[in-house]
């Protein structure tokens, strides 16, 4: 979407809601009720799934109608992502490490209840409300902390990328063989389908095999979000450290 085309997505999320239709019979449609047709479809089968045609057909109106409220996918789209993102909850009292930990889970927590948001959330485009409260409480987070404003921009992008490089990995595990079904995550699937390759090769990749046994040994396996995360803070922090003078 080119940016002389943002026009009616801004209007649809920023602007007051539409009056609806002025001709026509009625049918009682709202921009909210047109969002959750489409979060439904798109849960149950993908972003790709969520066409106007079938969310008009969710609405029991016709395409046509669904038209007069909504100039076309990409605006479906906006509202989609819009009535996807859960309220971003304020917890301004505590220490900013614990806050951007709490942004964090709570991202991939929608990621994973929402999965098509992963390809719906790419590229320049306009973004609504609730999505930009999300931004707005990770930057508050590290207001005060010594960060430039760049700096806590870039912060926010590299959690957030971490958070859907996670989302995207469990998405792939979700659409392979099942073995999520049985309990099982990305790294025990992992394991799991390197087993006989490692038995038949493993003197070819000593690391890999201890890296391989240790986890098995003593867990650790499917924690990739904390450790990747806590490292990323952990960052943060002795950036904080050095801009204050500290050691």
């Amino acid at each position: 979407m080119t940016s002389d085309q943002w026009g009616p997505a801004v209007r649809l999320l920023w602007g007051p809601p539409p009056a609806g239709p002025a001709r026509g019979p009625k049918r009682g449609l709202t921009l909210e009720g047109i969002a959750r047709a489409g979060i439904k479809i798109a849960d149950a089968e993908g972003l790709g799934g969520a066409s106007m045609q079938r969310v008009a057909a969710e609405l029991a109106v016709t395409k046509m109608a669904l038209y007069r409220y909504v100039p076309g996918k990409a605006e479906l789209v906006a509202l989609m992502v819009e009535g996807a993102m859960p309220a971003a909850a304020q917890s301004p009292d505590d220490p900013w490490r614990e806050r951007l930990e709490e942004w964090a889970r709570g991202l991939l927590e929608g990621l994973r209840l929402h999965p098509w948001l992963l390809e719906a959330t790419v590229g320049v485009r306009v973004m609504g409300p609730r999505e930009l409260e999300w931004m707005e409480r990770a930057l508050a987070a590290l207001d005060g902390c010594g960060l430039t404003g760049a700096e806590a921009m870039d912060a926010v992008v590299l959690l957030a990328g971490h958070v859907r490089g996670i989302a995207e990995q469990e998405r792939a595990v979700g659409a392979g063989a099942g073995s999520e079904a049985a309990g099982e995550g990305p790294d025990a699937q992992l394991a799991a389908v390197l087993g006989e390759v490692m038995q038949a090769h493993g003197e070819r990749f000593p690391a890999l095999g201890a890296a391989l046994a240790s986890a098995a040994e003593h867990g650790g396996r499917d924690q990739a979000l904390e450790f990747g995360l806590g490292r990323i803070l952990d960052g943060l922090e002795l950036l904080m450290v050095r801009r204050a003078g500290g050691n």
